[in-house]
C-alpha cells in the first residue's frame, strides 16, 4: 500500500498496511523535535492504525523495543504515544541522517502486529566545538606568500545536522594570513591557513590569530580557538606524502600488530630538516586508539580488538613532521570487514499458553523476534521447528516468525509439546542458536467415557436381601479433571410392566449395581438394563452398555403333587385285581417343583418300604407297581406313602397318601370303606380343630350378616308377594348325589342334566353315561344313606291323602312367578313329598333341598327341581 504524506515541518506519520496469510499487519511514522519534554504526545495510534481504544485495552497493546531504552510509551486508555525520557538525537544516532528509531505494537486476541518508526528531527542545541582552544604553529620567515599550513585542530565539529551542522570558518586578523574552508570525504570541514605575505621574524616573532567556527542555525552558534604563530627562521622545503588519501581494509577478527596500511612522505631538505616523523593529528578521535603508526616507518597496525557490529570504518588524519618545523598531512581511511562471529539472537516476543486442543489449524501461538548482528550474508537467518510437531513457522515481518497450529492436537496423547526453534544464518561457518519454550495443550471435553465391555453378564442368587451390592460396571474417560469424571446412571425402561429402576439402582460414583428387591427365580429368569456412563464436561459427553442380568435359582420351593389328588371330602382307592402280575402298574404319582435344575430334579421313594412290601415305586418316574404277587394274606386295603424329594442342597419333599384296595371287585372295598374314613378323620383331628375355631369365629359373623339381611328381605318379600320379579335364572347341581335306586348300591355313579320350562309337560331330562369303573367316589357323609324313596316310606308320606292335592293345586298356579318359592314353603313345612310322586306318576327321590323325580316309565330319565328359584330351568 502507498504511505500517506508526510509533513516534515510538524509531527506527522504515513501508515502502510500489510496483509499476511495469518494476521493484517500496519505500519506507521511519526516525526518529532528532539529534546521534547516527558510526557509530549508523538501521536494519536489507535487513529492512526484505525483501531478502537477497547481493541487496544481487551488486547493488551504493548510497546516491544529491541533495545534497553524506551523512549516512547502507550497510553491504552487514550489510544496516543507519549514521550518516555529525554530524546537526545546527537547521542541516538550521532551524524545519521535521517535519524530515526523502531518499535513494535503488539496486541493480542488475536495477535497482531504493528510496526512504528519515530523520526527524530535535529534542533540547533549543539555549537562547534574545537579540538583544542589553542594551537602552536612554528613558520619560517623564508615561507613564501600562498604557504599553505595545516591546523592541527584547525577541524571544528559540530553535532547537530543539516543546517544546524558547521557552516563555515572565519579568521581573524586576515593582515597576514586567510583561510580555505575545505570538505573532506566523511563531509565534515575543515580549515587550511595561507600565508598572505611573507613574515618577518625581525618585525614580529609571534602572531595571534583567532579562528571562529560557526554553524547554520537560526539563531547561528558557533566559538573560537586561538592560533598563535612563532616565527622561525629559514626551512624552506616541506615534507610532502605520495597521496592524498590511503585507503585500508581490515577484517573485524584482526588481531593486535596487523598492518593496516603504511603511509610515506618526503622532505628535500638535508640534516636534520629532511627528517620527516609520522603521527596521528588530534583530531584521529578514537582511530587514535584503535590503530597506532610507526613514527619511522609509516605503518598504521591494529592495537585493540576490532568489532564491525561496533565500528564499519576508521578515518584517520596523519601527519608528516621535519625536523625544521614544516609538515603535510594525509588522510587515511581503514574499513572494517565483518566476519560471521555472532550467532543469531532468537527474542520471544509473545507467547499463547496453554492452548485449547481444539484450536483450528493456523492459530497463533508465539512470536518470535530473531537477530543477528552480523551484515550481509553473515546476517540473513533462516528459521525453523525441530521435530515432527503439528506446528509451523512462517515469516510475517522482517526478523519476525509466527508460530501457529498445523495440524489437529489431541491433549489425551500429548499434553505437552517442547517445541524447539532453530536460527541460522548463512555465513561461513554457519552459526545457529536453539530457543525452547513449552507448550501446554488445555483438555476440552472430546471423549466420552468408555465401558471395559461393550456388554456385561451378571448373576444374582434368588431370595437375595435388598440394598446389597452384586456387580459392578466400569468406564473410563481419557480427557482431565472435571471432563473426566465419570458418573453412572441408570436408563429407565419397563420389563414385565415395572420400571427397571424399581428392580436395581446404580451407584452414581462407583457403578455398583444394587438390588432394590428380592428376586424370585421363579416370576423371572433374567432381566437387561442399560447403564449410562457420563462425564462432567460442558457439555456432557455419554455412552451406554448393556447388563445381563440372571437370576440364580435356589431350592425354595418344594415338589407339588398333582396326582392323585388329596381332597378333604373325598378318598380315592386304586383298585388291584388278586390277580395282578408282578410290575401291574397301580398309578402313578405325579409332582412338579417350580425350581430349576438340579433343585427340579425329583426322586420317588416309599416312606416305610419294607423287604415283603407289595409295592415298589419308581424312584424316577413315580410309578407304583406291585413287586411280588398278590397273596391271600395281603390285606384288601393298603395306604402307601410315597416321598417326593428334589436334588436341592438342602433338599425339600412331599408326600401323598395313595389308598389302594386290593380286590377283584366293588363289594369287597366297600366293606373297608368306613375304616378308611376313619383313619383319615384320625390324621386330621388337629386339623379339625384348627378349622373348628376359626369356622365359629367366621360363624358368629355371618350369623350377624345373615340376621340383617334375612330382615331386609322378609320386608322386601311382604311387599312383593306373588308379584313378578327379575331375579336371574341360578343353575343348580345337587351335591352329592350317588345312586338311589331301588335296587341297593350302584356299581357306577350318574349324572342327571333336566331342563323345565314354564310348561312342565315340556319338561326334558338327559340321561349322561356312567364314568369310570375303577374310580369309586366315597362321600362319609353318605355312607349309610338310604334313598329318598325308602326314606319317605319309612314316614308314610307316600299314602298321605292330602298331598296330591296341594301338588295340583300348585301346578294350577305355576305360572305365577312367585309360585315356586311358596310351593317350596309348604312343600318343605307340610314334608308332603309324596303329593310330588303321585303327580309325576312315578318314583321320587328328597336329597337335601332338590327334589328327584323318577319317572314312571323305567327307560326315561328322572327331573329334577330346585324350589326357590324364580325360572323354572334347573339342572
Amino acid at each position: 500500500a502507498s504511505p500517506s504524506q508526510w509533513n516534515p515541518g510538524r509531527s506527522g506519520f504515513y501508515l502502510a498496511t500489510f496483509r499476511f496469510s495469518y494476521m493484517v499487519l500496519g505500519q506507521a511514522r511519526y516525526s518529532i523535535p528532539e529534546e521534547m519534554p516527558e510526557g509530549s504526545v508523538v501521536g494519536n495510534i489507535a487513529k492512526d492504525l484505525g483501531l478502537e481504544i477497547t481493541r487496544l485495552v481487551s488486547g493488551k497493546a504493548r510497546i516491544v523495543t529491541k533495545g534497553s531504552r524506551q523512549y516512547v510509551e502507550l497510553n491504552r486508555d487514550k489510544g496516543i504515544l507519549m514521550v518516555k525520557e529525554r530524546i537526545d538525537r546527537e547521542e541516538l544516532c550521532k551524524q545519521t541522517v535521517p535519524c530515526s528509531f523502531s518499535f513494535e505494537v503488539i496486541i493480542e486476541n488475536p495477535i497482531q502486529l504493528y510496526r512504528v518508526t519515530v523520526e527524530v528531527r535535529d534542533i540547533n542545541d549543539n555549537a562547534p566545538v574545537f579540538p583544542r582552544e589553542n594551537v602552536h604553529l612554528e613558520i619560517s620567515e623564508i615561507a613564501a606568500s600562498g604557504t599553505r599550513f595545516s591546523l592541527e585542530s584547525g577541524s571544528a565539529t559540530d553535532a547537530d545536522v543539516g543546517n544546524n551542522a558547521l557552516r563555515g570558518y572565519a579568521l581573524h586578523p586576515t593582515d597576514s594570513f586567510s583561510i580555505k574552508t575545505k570538505t573532506g570525504t566523511n563531509g565534515g570541514k575543515y580549515v587550511e591557513l595561507y600565508l598572505n605575505v611573507p613574515l618577518d621574524r625581525e618585525k614580529a616573532q609571534t602572531l595571534s590569530l583567532t579562528l571562529t567556527a560557526f554553524d547554520g542555525g537560526d539563531p547561528s552558534k558557533s566559538s573560537s580557538m586561538k592560533i598563535n604563530i612563532i616565527v622561525l627562521d629559514t626551512n624552506d622545503n616541506v615534507p610532502a606524502f605520495t597521496q592524498h588519501v590511503y585507503r585500508g581494509e581490515v577484517a573485524e577478527n584482526a588481531g593486535r600488530g596487523a598492518v593496516v596500511a603504511s603511509v610515506s612522505a618526503s622532505d628535500a631538505d638535508e640534516g636534520p630538516y629532511g627528517q620527516v616523523s609520522y603521527h596521528f593529528s588530534r583530531d584521529s578521535g578514537e582511530g587514535a586508539e584503535a590503530f597506532a603508526i610507526d613514527e619511522e616507518s609509516g605503518d598504521i597496525t591494529v592495537q585493540v580488538d576490532l568489532d564491525y557490529e561496533k565500528v564499519k570504518h576508521y578515518e584517520l588524519t596523519v601527519e608528516a613532521k621535519d625536523q625544521g618545523g614544516h609538515m603535510d598531512s594525509t588522510k587515511v581511511i581503514i574499513d572494517v570487514t565483518d566476519v560471521n562471529d555472532n550467532v543469531p539472537v532468537i527474542a520471544l516476543t509473545s507467547f499463547s499458553s496453554p492452548i485449547a486442543e481444539d484450536s483450528p489449524s493456523g492459530t497463533t501461538v508465539a512470536i518470535i523476534n530473531v537477530r543477528d548482528l552480523d551484515s550481509g550474508s553473515n546476517g540473513k537467518v533462516e528459521c525453523s521447528v525441530k521435530d515432527k510437531i503439528p506446528f509451523a513457522i512462517r515469516s510475517s515481518l522482517k526478523n519476525y516468525y509466527t508460530l501457529i497450529t498445523d495440524g489437529k492436537l489431541d491433549r489425551e496423547t500429548t499434553s505437552e509439546y517442547n517445541i524447539t526453534f532453530t536460527a541460522v544464518d548463512s555465513g561461513e561457518p554457519r552459526l545457529s542458536t536453539e530457543k525452547t519454550i513449552s507448550l501446554k495443550v488445555s483438555d476440552v471435553n472430546d471423549n466420552a467415557p468408555v465401558f471395559e465391555q461393550s456388554s456385561y453378564s451378571a448373576t444374582i442368587s434368588e431370595n437375595n436381601s435388598p440394598g446389597a451390592p452384586f456387580f459392578c460396571v466400569r468406564a473410563s474417560d481419557a480427557d482431565w479433571n472435571q471432563n473426566a469424571r465419570v458418573s453412572y446412571l441408570l436408563v429407565d425402561s419397563e420389563f414385565n410392566g415395572n420400571q427397571v429402576s424399581s428392580y436395581i439402582s446404580v451407584n452414581a460414583e462407583s457403578g455398583a449395581l444394587h438390588a432394590v428387591r428380592a428376586f424370585d427365580y421363579e416370576q423371572m429368569k433374567s432381566f437387561e438394563v442399560q447403564i449410562t456412563a457420563q462425564d462432567g464436561g460442558s457439555p456432557p459427553l455419554a455412552s451406554n452398555t448393556t447388563v445381563k442380568i440372571y437370576i440364580l435359582d435356589q431350592n425354595d420351593n418344594g415338589p407339588q403333587i398333582l396326582y392323585p389328588i388329596q381332597s378333604g371330602g373325598s378318598l380315592v382307592a386304586e383298585m388291584v385285581p388278586r390277580a395282578a402280575d408282578v410290575g401291574y402298574l397301580v398309578t402313578k404319582v405325579v409332582a412338579v417343583d417350580v425350581d430349576s435344575g438340579q433343585n427340579a430334579w425329583l426322586s420317588y421313594k416309599l416312606q416305610k418300604a419294607t423287604d415283603r412290601a407289595l409295592f415298589e415305586v419308581g424312584a424316577q418316574n413315580g410309578e407304583i407297581r406291585t413287586a411280588r404277587q398278590v397273596t391271600d394274606k395281603d390285606p384288601v386295603k393298603q395306604k402307601l406313602t410315597v416321598v417326593v424329594e428334589d436334588n436341592g442342597q438342602p433338599s425339600r419333599s412331599a408326600t401323598v397318601n395313595v389308598n389302594v384296595a386290593v380286590a377283584d371287585s366293588f363289594p369287597e372295598v366297600l366293606s373297608e370303606f368306613t375304616d378308611f374314613t376313619h383313619e383319615k378323620e384320625k390324621n386330621e383331628n388337629l386339623t379339625f380343630y384348627l378349622v373348628l375355631a376359626l369356622a365359629a369365629v367366621s360363624f358368629l359373623f355371618i350369623c350377624c350378616l345373615v340376621v340383617i339381611i334375612s330382615v331386609k328381605i322378609y320386608r322386601w318379600r311382604q311387599s312383593r308377594l306373588f308379584c313378578q320379579s327379575n331375579l336371574p335364572v341360578i343353575p343348580y347341581y345337587p351335591p352329592h348325589y350317588a345312586d338311589t335306586g331301588r335296587t341297593g348300591t350302584l356299581q357306577q355313579m350318574y349324572n342327571y342334566e333336566v331342563c323345565s320350562t314354564t310348561d312342565s309337560r315340556k319338561s326334558d331330562s338327559k340321561f349322561v353315561r356312567p364314568g369310570s369303573h375303577s374310580v369309586l367316589l366315597m362321600d362319609p357323609n353318605y355312607a349309610t344313606a338310604e334313598t329318598l324313596h325308602h326314606t319317605l316310606n319309612k314316614h308314610n308320606l307316600l299314602d298321605d291323602a292330602n298331598s296330591s292335592e296341594m301338588v295340583r293345586n300348585f301346578l294350577n298356579d305355576k305360572k305365577s312367578e312367585c309360585g315356586w318359592n311358596v310351593f317350596f314353603q309348604q312343600l318343605t313345612d307340610s314334608l308332603i313329598q309324596s303329593d310330588l310322586q303321585r303327580a309325576f306318576k312315578g318314583g321320587s327321590s328328597l336329597v337335601g333341598n332338590t327334589l328327584a323325580c323318577e319317572p314312571e316309565d323305567p327307560g326315561s330319565n328322572p327331573t329334577y327341581f330346585a324350589p326357590g328359584g324364580d325360572c323354572p330351568c334347573y339342572y
